[in-house]
């Protein structure tokens, strides 16, 4: 049995975002950042967000099956807000503690809609 997708938004700073980037590439997770590349880029005294957009199942390999695919809100060192991916297990996103409160969780999920995708974001940094 596993726990209902939330309907939340968690804040991880950048230490913790590196080990679950590390931990989503060591277990062959699709949807992620390389590690080495979230610590050149992500600002490294920043908060970052998660907001579990869905759960992804593999038939192939129920031992990680569920995983929640995470819309991720990265601060990088330029000071912008990217949106990317991130795969996390279920027990790693409920072991992160639920410090927003209602209107801050809102002004994440408006920042989420109006960031540009890392992908995008790099295109303008060349």
């Amino acid at each position: 049995m596993t726990a209902v997708l939330p309907r939340t938004i968690r804040a991880v700073d950048t230490a913790r975002l590196v080990r679950l980037g590390e931990e989503a590439a060591r277990l062959g997770f699709s949807q992620r950042l390389p590690a080495d590349w979230l610590r050149k880029h992500a600002a490294a005294e920043a908060v970052h967000h998660l907001f579990p957009a869905m759960e992804h199942r593999l038939g192939h390999r129920p031992e990680l099956s569920p995983q929640w695919r995470c819309e991720l809100l990265l601060m990088v060192r330029t000071g912008e807000e990217v949106l990317s991916l991130l795969d996390v297990l279920p027990a790693a996103f409920q072991e992160l503690p639920e410090t927003l409160d209602a209107t801050a969780k809102s002004a994440i999920a408006a920042r989420m809609k109006r960031a540009l995708a890392v992908r995008e974001w790099l295109e303008q940094e060349r």
